[in-house]
Parts: C-alpha cells; sequence; structure tokens
C-alpha cells in the first residue's frame, strides 16, 4: 500500500513537471522575441550609432591658393604634398591637400611638355617644349631638361628635328640615365616599302637612353625593326597577325596624319631590367627587354629573353593581334605606372564608354623568371570607376603609403580614394593635368628643397 501511494506521488510530480516545461514554451516569443516598442528601440540605438559613425565624416569645401578642394572624409585622407604638372598653364608647383600653394618653380620662357617630376635631391626631371619644334603632334616635347628650385637649367638635351622629337614621358634609371620616348618619321616611300596602306609618311615610336654626362645615347630601341603586316604579301615583313604576337601590327591604326601609334608614358622595371611602353592608340602596354645591346634590341634575338627588341609582353588590347575572344581592358590608355615589384597602376580613359577607369594589376610571374607570359593579360587586383570620373586624355594614378589612391582626372582635377572606393578628397580647378604626384613631407626630395 504504502509503494503504491510512492507511485502515485512520483508519477504526479512527473506530471506537473511535464505542465510546467509546456506553459514555459508557450512563452518562447516572449522571451525571444523583444516587445514591438523594444523593437523601436533597438533600431533607435541603431541610428544613433550610424549618426555617429557619419559624424566621423567631415565634409567640408575649401578654397586655396590654386583651386578648390572638397574634404569627404578627412580622417582618411593622407595629408602630404602633391606635385602638379598643369599643361594648360605651364605652371609645376606644390600643393597641400587644402590646395595651398608650397611651391612653384619659374620656368620663365620655358613650355612643359608633359611630364614634369621632382627627383630626391630636389631638382625637377622634365620633359619641356622645343621652341622650332617640326613634328607637331599633341605630347609636346623636343627638350629634356634638369632644373633646379631656382629654375636654373643643370641640364639640357634636344632631342627634336625633322626626323625625330621626343615626347611626353621621361625616366630616370638607377644608373643616372634617362630613358625618353621619340617619334620617327618613315618616309612614304619607305612607308610603302614596308607594308603600310595609308599612302602617307608615318611616324612609329622609339625609345632612346641619354646619358647626362657627355650627352651621348647609348641604348635605343626602334618600333619599325619589329613591325608585321597582312596587307602587302610582296613585301617582307608579310605575316599572320594573330600568329605573331611579339611583332606589331603596322596598320592597325587607320589615321590620315600619320600618328599611329602615340605612345604617352613609359615605366622601367629595375629587378627585371624591363621596359614598359604606353601606347594610346593601340590601348596596349608593350614590355621590352632593355638588357639588349643596340644590334640586338634591332632584332629578335639577345638580351635575357633571347628575342631582342621584339615585345616580350603586351596586354590591354588583344584586337590589335586579331583577337577578338580575350577580354579587352583598356580603351585609350596612360601612365604604366610600376608602384611596386610585380604590380602596375594604369589609367583607361575610356574613350566612347565616357567614363574612365584605374586598374592595379598583377604582372605575370614568369617575367621575373625570363620566361614569355602564356596568359594575355595581368589579373586584376584592384580597379576604381565612377560615373563623374572620365577624361579622354591624359591622367594616372599614384599609390599612396595609407593605401588610398591618387587619381589624376586631366581635365578636372585629382581625387583621392581608400581601397574600398570611398572618394575621400577631390581637388579642382582650371587647368589641363598631365600628372600628379605624391611626397611626402618629410620625403628626401621635398626636404632638399629647403621650404
Amino acid at each position: 500500500m504504502n509503494s503504491h501511494l510512492s507511485f502515485l506521488k512520483r508519477k504526479l510530480l512527473f506530471s506537473l513537471i511535464i505542465l510546467s516545461l509546456f506553459s514555459c514554451s508557450n512563452d518562447e516569443n516572449l522571451i525571444l522575441h523583444p516587445k514591438e516598442g523594444e523593437i523601436e528601440k533597438e533600431g533607435e540605438i541603431e541610428k544613433e550609432e550610424e549618426e555617429e559613425e557619419e559624424a566621423l565624416k567631415t565634409f567640408e569645401t575649401i578654397k586655396g591658393d590654386i583651386g578648390m578642394v572638397s574634404l569627404y572624409d578627412k580622417n582618411k585622407i593622407q595629408d602630404d604634398y602633391i606635385l602638379v604638372n598643369d599643361a594648360m598653364s605651364n605652371r609645376v608647383y606644390l600643393i597641400d591637400k587644402a590646395a595651398n600653394l608650397i611651391y612653384e618653380w619659374p620656368l620663365g620662357e620655358r613650355k612643359i611638355g608633359n611630364d614634369v617630376v621632382l627627383l630626391q635631391d630636389g631638382t625637377l626631371l622634365a620633359s619641356l617644349q622645343d621652341e622650332n619644334t617640326e613634328i607637331l603632334f599633341g605630347g609636346f616635347g623636343g627638350k629634356i631638361q634638369l632644373i633646379n628650385k631656382d629654375g636654373e637649367t643643370l641640364w639640357n638635351f634636344d632631342y627634336s628635328n625633322s626626323d625625330h622629337r621626343s615626347h611626353h614621358d621621361v625616366e630616370l634609371l638607377p644608373n643616372g640615365n634617362v630613358l625618353a620616348i621619340a617619334w620617327e618619321r618613315i618616309s612614304l616611300e619607305e612607308a610603302t616599302a614596308i607594308g603600310s596602306k595609308l599612302g602617307t609618311e608615318i611616324y612609329t615610336e622609339s625609345i632612346i637612353e641619354i646619358n647626362p654626362n657627355n650627352d651621348s645615347i647609348v641604348w635605343e630601341w626602334h618600333a619599325k625593326n619589329h613591325l608585321i603586316q597582312d596587307f602587302d604579301e610582296t613585301k617582307l615583313n608579310y605575316g599572320s597577325i594573330k600568329e605573331n604576337p611579339q611583332l606589331i601590327n603596322l596598320n592597325y591604326v587607320d589615321t590620315d596624319n600619320g600618328n599611329i601609334m602615340h605612345a604617352n608614358g613609359i615605366g622601367y622595371d629595375p629587378i627585371n631590367d624591363l621596359i614598359y611602353l604606353s601606347v594610346n592608340y593601340y590601348s596596349e602596354v608593350w614590355v621590352l627587354d632593355h638588357s639588349t645591346s643596340i644590334p640586338d634590341a634591332a632584332s629578335s634575338s639577345g638580351g635575357n629573353f633571347k628575342k631582342g627588341g621584339d615585345l616580350i609582353y603586351r596586354f590591354g588590347n588583344p584586337t590589335t593581334q586579331n583577337n577578338q575572344l580575350d577580354q579587352r581592358l583598356f580603351i585609350n590608355n596612360h601612365f604604366p605606372n610600376l608602384f611596386e615589384p610585380g604590380k602596375m597602376l594604369i589609367y583607361t580613359n575610356g574613350g566612347e564608354l565616357k567614363q574612365s577607369t584605374v586598374y592595379e594589376l598583377k604582372l605575370p610571374i614568369e617575367l621575373t623568371k625570363k620566361i614569355i607570359p602564356s596568359t594575355s593579360q595581368p589579373e586584376i587586383i584592384w580597379s576604381f570607376t565612377n560615373s563623374e570620373l572620365f577624361s579622354p586624355k591624359v591622367s594616372g594614378a599614384v599609390r599612396l603609403p595609407n593605401g588610398n589612391t591618387l587619381i589624376t582626372e586631366g581635365d578636372y582635377g585629382i581625387w583621392e580614394v581608400t581601397e574600398l572606393g570611398e572618394v575621400v578628397w577631390k581637388f579642382s580647378s582650371k587647368g589641363f593635368f598631365w600628372r600628379a604626384y605624391h611626397y611626402n613631407k618629410n620625403d628626401p626630395a621635398i626636404l632638399a628643397l629647403d621650404l
């Protein structure tokens, strides 16, 4: 009997426990989900947090000595100096991020061609316009100078006559020599003899390396030595464009003024001794082996890659090789900026797209192994575009120490954007801006100016 009562008590207790558990389960929504008022309160907290975050961003418009600055988020800008090349106003000056004029070089009667860069010793390396140029295409040059702070010419090199003219860009090499791009006139007779279909004289590109100590040309490369065409089968350079990517399609550009290539930028890779040439009308970058001798550079053998002066690699526009399948990256391009080993920033103007794009590219690893790359295009690591970013000419991009990118939009001014594509700073002024270069305030080049 007692045993039976104990069993009933245990059963009753178990039932009460189960009932309690079911009762708790009916309150599940009350426990796991806040009431309507609590939802509103949580939303208000989130809104306040967003407003606090936005408050850290300080939009401000500043009128400086040189132009207008828009500060979208001054907490994220790289607060240093910018060297500005203004081709329209014929000015080269240094500004801060408030568009205040820090220093301007007295150029006198000299006119900038395009590129002017501040060297580590405080001198300018400048591409200037020759006073009596006979080749009149845009990207004027013909004269290269080193200029000190006071505007004094420390070195001058003229390369301008009816047959050739330096233009656009110059590059200082580690050995102190200077690389320069130059147009080269090809007569109508010679152009016809190599298979040109234009029926006019043409101007192809060349690169010269100048020793400033004695004004001698110590290395040179000429595009005319590396041409192919499929227009006139009676000529020696007749062949398949697609099967010879190392050669340049002579008849890719149809123009009546003979300016068929229009290179506009040059970059040098000191680790692998390679030259990167931006060729605007081909919408490509051509890679050349600088380790060659002058005779080798005129041939298809010799140098580290055993290809002489033929193209080691090319990218940006496969249609120049009659390739319609692979992706086209560039519609006109400027400033092949080798900002760190194996990486390049480049500005593609956009042409008929009416919108420009900046690409960060990872170059093929084969180039460091002296092997011809098998890929037709480099890897895109990062890119930036914006509906308001468009310049059909000039322009470029540099990477800043904080990871931001400084973008020159040629007929507007300069942008600074973060890695996530956030615009944090803009500079605008009346001018035509070839490029803008960044300098830390404690950079040796700035300290050498003794401002």
